[in-house]
């Protein structure tokens, strides 16, 4: 993690800050790693364990049942909730990103799609069973962080869920990101109106680091 943070904290994700566009870095970085220029830190070529513990602890129905997936990458967190049965959209900013997951995974079940998770398709507000939304808040600035939040529970339908994991930042560790890790109180943020905190779970990595695992669910109405 501490080498993520290291390549995160300059290059392409600096440049972008510097110039205003929080955003701005994510397919540069996809264009150069497919020129095999870099690599993406965040892409381990598995779903996000916390997703995968989630998913084998609660085994949700999909069948029938609509899920997206919000900062969706090279697609390993796509296709997991996609063999769970759900019809999945997954999207990135990047389109480069969606055009190598598609690339990646041949035989896809899932819709890969390239939108910017703050000015996302109306269609999509209010349609989602389950919503899936990992490390992607965590990497933007504080200015749109609360928009950003706000759209992600925008996306859940009526009875649905939302599925939140993040690394965890606590009182007195630093916060030189990016990335930048999430509060309680942000984490917390993602209840607002009718979607209602479940569950909040904060494991460690063997090494200790800290995540927050929120599950959280829309009335019914």
């Amino acid at each position: 993690m501490a080498d993520d943070e290291e390549w995160l904290g300059g290059g392409l994700a600096r440049e972008a800050l510097d110039a205003g566009d929080p955003a701005g870095w994510f397919e540069p970085l996809y264009a150069a790693a497919e020129q095999g220029e870099t690599h993406v830190p965040w892409d381990r070529g598995a779903p996000n364990r916390w997703l995968a513990a989630w998913a084998e602890a609660n085994r949700p129905r999909g069948a029938g049942r609509r899920a997206i997936v919000v900062g969706a990458g090279l697609g390993d967190d796509a296709e997991l909730v996609a063999e769970l049965g759900f019809k999945t959209v997954a999207f990135d900013v990047s389109p480069t990103a969606a055009r190598l997951a598609r690339e990646r995974f041949p035989d896809t079940r899932v819709d890969y799609r390239a939108a910017d998770l703050l000015e996302l398709p109306m269609a999509w507000r209010g349609a989602y069973d389950l919503v899936v939304e990992i490390r992607t808040v965590q990497s933007l600035p504080s200015a749109p962080r609360p928009a950003a939040i706000v759209a992600i529970g925008g996306l859940v339908a009526p009875g649905g869920t939302a599925l939140v994991i993040a690394a965890a930042r606590h009182p007195g560790d630093p916060d030189d990101g990016p990335p930048w890790p999430l509060t309680r109180p942000e984490i917390e943020s993602f209840a607002a109106g009718d979607l209602r905190m479940a569950r909040l779970d904060a494991p460690r990595d063997a090494d200790g680091f800290a995540w927050w695992v929120a599950e959280l669910r829309r009335d019914a109405g």
